[in-house]
Formats: C-alpha cells, sequence, structure tokens
C-alpha cells in the first residue's frame, strides 16, 4: 500500500483533485473558528465542557465543534443529512417524487434541489430554536449568562448566519465531490469527526505521565481500538453475493446476455442512519430536560437514560437494531430488484423468476440485516463502556468510528480507481494487479 501512495503525485488529474479536496476541508475548517456576534464564549465553552447526553453533543460532534465554539458553521451539515433522509423516505409514500426518482439524472437533479429547499428551511427553525434556547441557557458555574443582549436583534442575526453557513458548508460539499475525490458531504463530516483524535491522543497519554494510567494498560487499549477498526472495517466490506444469471437473446444477428454475475448484498445495508435516530431519540430528554433545570421529573428521566448507565445502553442498542430494519425495508426493495432482473431476463439458479425470487432475496436480506444490526448495535456502545468501566477519557467507537471507517474505505476506493485506470498498481499493490489482469481478460483497451 505504501508503494501505490508513491504513485499518487504522477497523476495529474489525481493530484489535483486532491489538493483542492484539501484546500476546501480546510476552507471549512477555517470557517469553524469564525465566531457568531453576541454571545458569552467562556459560557458556552463551560455548558459543552463535558459529556451531558444531549443532541448538543450530537450536534458538536459531528460539527468539529463548531457549536462549542458558536461559530457560522454552527449547524453544520446536519440540516442537509435531515433533508436527504426526509426526501428519501418521502420517495416511497409520494408517488411524485418516486417517478421522478426513477427518471434517471434529471429526475435525480430535482430532488436534490428539492433536499436544498429543505435544508435551508431546516436551517432556518434549528437557527431559530438555538437562538431562542441559548437565550433561556445559563452556564453552569460564575460564566454567566450565554447571551449578551438577548431579543428579536440576536434571534435574527442568528438565524440568518447560521442558514447561510449551513448553505456555504452545503455548496463547499457538492464542489468536493465536482472538483475533489469522493463525497464531498462525507468528507465534511470525516473531518469534524477526526479532528477531536489528536486532543484524545494526548489526554491518553498524559494518563501516562501522571501515573493515571501504566504502558500495558494504554497497550491493551491500543490494541483493542486497532482491533475495533479491523472489525468495522471487515463488516462494512463483507456481503453476500447472490448469483444471478442472464438468458441469451438473439437480436438479428447478436446474440446478447447469456453471462454470469451476483446481486451483492452488504451486511450493513442501513449505513449509519440507524445509530443517528436512535441516538437522537433517546437524547431528547435529556436535551429537554438542559433547559428546565431543577425539575424533579426530568431530572429523574435524565438520570435515568445518561451515557454508561444499564437503561441507556439497553434503549441504545434495541433501537438501534429496530431503525436497522426499518431503514433497510424502506430503501431496499425485493419485489423491485426481482421486477427489474425478470425484464432483462436474469433470474437466481434454482429459484423460480418474480415473487419467489423477491420472497428470497427477502429472506437473505432478513438474516443479513440482523447479523448488520447486532454489529451496529455492538460498535455503538462500545464507547460508553469503555467510558464508564475502563475511565477512557476519549469517545472511541459509535457513529463517528462507523462514519470514518466508511468514508475513508469510500475515499481508497476511488483512488484505486484512478491508479489502476492508469495501470498503475494500485494502493492495494499485488490485489490491485489481480484486478487489472482481470480486466485485461475481459478484453479492456488500455488509456
Amino acid at each position: 500500500m505504501a508503494s501505490g501512495i508513491w504513485q499518487i503525485p504522477k497523476i495529474p488529474e489525481l493530484r489535483n483533485r486532491l489538493l483542492i479536496m484539501v484546500a476546501l476541508l480546510g476552507v471549512y475548517r477555517f470557517g469553524v473558528f469564525i465566531p457568531n456576534p453576541g454571545t458569552n464564549r467562556g459560557a458556552l465553552k463551560s455548558f459543552f465542557g463535558g459529556d451531558s447526553g444531549t443532541l448538543f453533543d450530537l450536534y458538536n460532534m459531528f460539527s468539529g465543534g463548531a457549536l462549542e465554539q458558536f461559530s457560522i458553521f454552527t449547524l453544520g451539515i446536519m440540516p442537509y443529512i435531515s433533508a436527504s433522509i426526509i426526501i428519501q423516505l418521502l420517495t416511497v409514500v409520494v408517488p411524485a417524487l418516486e417517478r421522478l426518482q426513477k427518471e434517471g439524472e434529471a429526475g435525480r437533479q430535482k430532488i436534490t434541489q428539492y433536499t436544498r429547499y429543505g435544508t435551508i428551511g431546516i436551517s432556518v427553525i434549528q437557527g431559530f430554536a438555538i437562538a431562542y434556547g441559548l437565550e433561556n441557557m445559563s452556564a453552569p458555574g460564575d460564566s454567566g449568562a450565554v447571551v449578551l443582549t438577548p431579543g428579536w436583534h440576536f434571534r435574527l442575526m442568528t438565524v440568518l448566519t447560521l442558514t447561510t453557513g449551513t448553505a456555504f458548508i452545503m455548496w463547499l460539499g457538492e464542489r468536493i465531490t465536482e472538483w475533489g475525490i469522493g463525497n464531498g458531504i462525507s468528507l465534511i463530516i470525516m473531518a469534524g469527526i477526526i479532528v477531536r483524535f489528536p486532543d484524545a491522543l494526548f489526554t491518553t497519554f498524559g494518563q501516562l505521565r501522571t501515573e493515571e494510567r501504566n504502558f500495558l494498560q494504554l497497550l491493551v487499549l491500543g490494541v483493542f481500538a486497532i482491533g475495533v477498526i479491523v472489525f468495522i472495517v471487515i463488516c462494512e466490506r463483507g456481503q453476500r453475493r447472490i448469483p444471478v444469471q442472464y438468458a441469451k437473446r438473439v437480436v438479428g444477428r447478436k446474440v446478447y446476455g447469456g453471462q454470469n454475475t451476483h446481486l451483492p448484498l452488504k451486511i450493513n445495508m442501513a449505513g449509519v442512519i440507524p445509530p443517528i435516530f436512535a441516538s437522537s431519540i433517546i437524547m431528547f430528554p435529556a436535551t429537554v430536560a438542559s433547559f428546565w433545570r431543577g425539575n424533579p421529573f426530568l431530572d429523574a428521566v435524565q438520570a435515568l437514560f445518561m451515557p454508561g448507565t444499564t437503561m441507556y445502553l439497553t434503549t441504545y442498542a434495541a433501537m438501534t437494531i429496530f431503525f436497522c430494519y426499518f431503514y433497510t425495508s424502506v430503501t431496499f426493495n425485493p419485489a423491485d430488484v426481482a421486477e427489474n432482473m425478470q425484464k432483462h431476463g436474469g433470474y437466481i439458479p434454482g429459484i423460480r423468476p418474480g415473487k419467489h425470487t423477491a420472497e428470497f432475496i427477502d429472506r437473505c436480506l432478513t438474516r443479513l440485516t440482523l447479523s448488520g444490526s447486532l454489529y451496529i448495535a455492538l460498535v455503538c456502545v462500545i464507547p460508553d463502556i469503555l467510558i464508564s468501566q475502563a475511565r477512557v477519557t476519549f469517545y472511541f467507537g459509535g457513529t463517528g468510528l462507523l462514519i470514518v471507517v466508511g468514508v475513508a474505505l469510500d475515499l481508497v476506493a476511488q483512488i484505486e480507481s484512478h491508479l489502476l485506470t492508469r495501470h498503475y498498481d494500485g494502493l492495494m499493490g499485488d490485489q490491485g494487479k489481480r484486478i487489472q489482469s482481470s480486466y485485461g481478460k475481459r478484453g479492456a483497451k488500455p488509456l
């Protein structure tokens, strides 16, 4: 892999795309530190200083600390993600959106336009909610009020600034996708997560100097972290390949079809959406309780669902498993796959086309979803177990690690494809050569 990395500068197009990607991500990180006027930054840092188990912590993680700074990028890219999920769910129940989705590139551009409008609308609502919430919030200790000059002037200015910041981040993500390499939105989210890793490492190694931990404990923790990452990579790349055979068709003097292929079903078909849904719902009571401190009922609910408690871990895992099945059933329809396969003359050996094929795919998908949901639930509860039981000082695992590993795998795959297209070995060395030779056997022409 190291030898493949040295091949990247030899391809001008790939080198330029990587430089553009890094430059645009640098612009995003620079904007995180541009503060929104009218707030007490010291009070904000006191409020977000610890893990309170609220939705603000989730937003702060995805925004790369922008919420803690209350910068112009405070909302981050989360409104765009929410709008994308809403539009994706609406395509299942709204026939007009479903028809648009099947119209090819023109339909996808229209859906993308609706997603942008939804992003602006969600940003306005969330910006006003944050401004109103900050006005009624006081930081713990002697930090004072969070908002210096409350009122409609502060609210309107905050809504305008935060909405503009989200729109700019959305534009940056689309430009990274177009001019750079990889999915721009995913790379922005990954950049906001990994910037917190160095601080976590310094804090952990600082425990070695203060003798809170010994070298053996840190070694075991490092081996465990590497093992979790390897486990995630294996599960993310794992798939069930259902063999599909296409019948031969004679059109004039030419024979079409007759090829053997496969239908890949990933272990994790739902991605990171289920843990985001589950964490948002389970953090909602603690978020409400943070606005009305001192209420006995809300304080009791917040204590019951604090991260690390048995109730929190059990509910979080159960909701993650449920949303894995729910989101997979919404985004993947076995009946449509079987119908499209039958239209093109494809069939699964030993399975009758049509209804029986759909039932077979659904049965395979249900079993895979069980394994995938258990894997996601395990990865998501690992951080709270490490923090509560092993006294780990940083948040390792969960949704953030799933996103980082998934985006990194996608980025490596795209770089690999660029290298293989130019007949280099690729990042994976011998594996890249085998892929290249397989393409050559199929009659691929060199560029």
